[in-house]
């Protein structure tokens, strides 16, 4: 093999005596561009080869077998196995010739060959040497510092008991039971009805039930819908007019007045919560002591989870400070589409602008150009942390990953199943989060951790910028952040937060229906 690098000219040995050019025409920070050359003498041996081998094999008529001629061979073959071999050559030289020079490729390397058609018919003829341009971004190379001095402290919150008892209390409406009255419905009753809705006179999509249950006071509906209803009894027939909100989900219905016929069908009172056996048999448990268990515990992983993700910020914060060094602009360019897809997806879904964000358009892709480097940076320290470290994600950790995935999607299993077995680098995607927090792990055995004991208000407290977010308050429109929002939401609402909602177009939240 012939390689030309910066001007140099080495030679090493190619099988059976073979040379193949690798020139580098590009090498200007981390792009580098490769010129491969094979002269079309060696194409034509290789090609002489295999029509050797499938000559035995070969049945043309007028030939006894083994007996066609090569150059009739050649006719009749030549061409399709050139193309076979072209294909193999551009599929196994660019790996083996980024091996060779010792680099790693962030992404895919680009292959170009010629567009010229008679150019291209030379090379299957074996008259003309096959050649090809290999683009591509080396991932550089970094210098490992030490993390000793990277101190980071652990907020943990303690639990207490009262707070366990109010998210059972939450928990236990879900199980409470409702006793038919004649009387006036009132705030904490349920009411059984049917409505339909309409704007302007038409009915709308989504916005018809029948049966449908809702606890006065739960706030389930939109403004104003429930409020009217206090004061119905069984048998009532009435007219409300209420307005859904500007930011509806449904933009056909957002800020609009609608109507609801209602027919009220029960009135029914709420039984006593009590905190005993009985009410943990509702639940499907044996006793209160293990609903008392199982609550704490879910309250710890939602403080855990909050505790993980501030430790975490700290250590990256820290890394991003040690590490500065250019990233691939094609994994960034990357990082930021994904990022900005999310971003414009926030916008529509809320309804608002850069402007309704005290920002523009530019400065929020300049500040999310920033992110997305940030995080390319420490996606690659991590990694390279990792490998030195010995991380390893076992099959049993990818297996369970994808049985989450699976689980938020139920009834797409299969679909699931056969996405991750036919797209490349599909697999990554499910080892690439638990690498990471591998990785972690690691540097939490090397870091300096101090344990604080605070407050669920403080440990809750956004008080800073979630990781993975642009330092400007105001660079765009953002999501609550995760870790607090699971952590919140789900001690808000208990084992509620699992159940599924039935879908009704006067609720809050409801755009399932009436958004189609």
């Amino acid at each position: 093999m012939l390689i030309e690098t910066n001007g140099r000219l080495g030679t090493a040995a190619m099988n059976e005596g073979r040379t193949m050019q690798v020139i580098e025409t590009l090498a200007e920070g981390l792009k580098r561009e490769i010129k491969v050359v094979i002269p079309a003498k060696d194409m034509e041996v290789r090609m002489n080869e295999r029509l050797a081998e499938v000559k035995d094999k070969v049945r043309i008529n007028g030939f006894r077998p083994g007996k066609v001629p090569v150059s009739h061979l050649k006719k009749v073959y030549g061409k399709s196995i050139m193309a076979d071999l072209v294909n193999e050559i551009v599929r196994d030289q660019p790996p083996a010739i980024l091996t060779e020079r010792g680099e790693k490729s962030a992404t895919q390397p680009e292959i170009a060959m010629t567009e010229d058609q008679a150019e291209a018919e030379k090379i299957l003829a074996a008259e003309a040497d096959f050649e090809f341009t290999l683009s591509y971004e080396v991932i550089p190379a970094i210098e490992l510092k030490s993390v000793k001095g990277i101190k980071v402290t652990r907020e943990v919150a303690e639990i207490a008991e009262e707070e366990v008892t109010e998210q059972i209390l939450k928990i236990a409406e879900s199980a409470r039971s409702y006793e038919t009255k004649k009387g006036k419905a009132a705030d904490g009753d349920r009411v059984t009805i049917d409505y339909l809705g309409k704007v302007d006179g038409v009915a709308f999509d989504g916005g018809k039930d029948e049966d449908s249950q809702l606890v006065l006071g739960s706030n389930r509906f939109i403004p104003g819908f429930e409020e009217q209803l206090v004061g119905v009894k069984a048998g009532d027939e009435k007219v409300i007019t209420v307005t859904f909100p500007a930011d509806y989900p449904a933009k056909n219905l957002a800020g609009k007045e609608a109507t609801f016929d209602i027919n009220v069908k029960e009135v029914a009172a709420p039984g006593e919560i009590e905190i005993n056996d009985e009410l943990a048999s509702k639940l499907g448990l044996e006793s209160a002591d293990r609903l008392k268990e199982i609550v704490r515990g879910q309250i710890e992983s939602q403080y855990g989870s909050v505790t993980r993700q501030k430790v975490k910020r700290q250590i990256l914060d820290q890394l991003d400070e040690m590490y500065q060094f250019d990233t691939p602009q094609k994994l960034v360019e990357a990082e930021f589409a994904s990022i900005w897809r999310q971003i414009e997806a926030d916008l529509s879904e809320s309804g608002k602008t850069f402007e309704d964000e005290d920002t523009t358009e530019e400065k929020a892709r300049e500040e999310y150009r920033k992110l997305a480097e940030r995080r390319v940076r420490l996606g690659l320290v991590l990694s390279e942390i990792g490998e030195k470290a010995g991380v390893e994600v076992s099959e049993d950790e990818l297996q369970r990953a994808l049985y989450a995935q699976l689980q938020q999607f139920p009834g797409q299993e299969k679909e699931i199943l056969e996405f991750f077995r036919k797209t490349p680098g599909a697999s990554a995607n499910l080892r690439a989060p638990i690498f990471e927090e591998k990785v972690i792990d690691h540097l939490l055995t090397e870091v300096d951790v101090t344990d604080k004991t605070v407050s669920k208000e403080a440990l809750l407290a956004d008080d800073e910028e979630e990781e993975g977010k642009p330092t400007a308050k105001k660079a765009a429109p953002k999501k609550k952040a995760a870790a607090k929002a699971e952590a919140t939401e789900a001690a808000a609402e208990g084992e509620e937060a699992a159940a599924p909602k039935k879908k009704a177009a006067p609720k809050k939240k409801a755009a399932e229906d009436s958004a189609e």
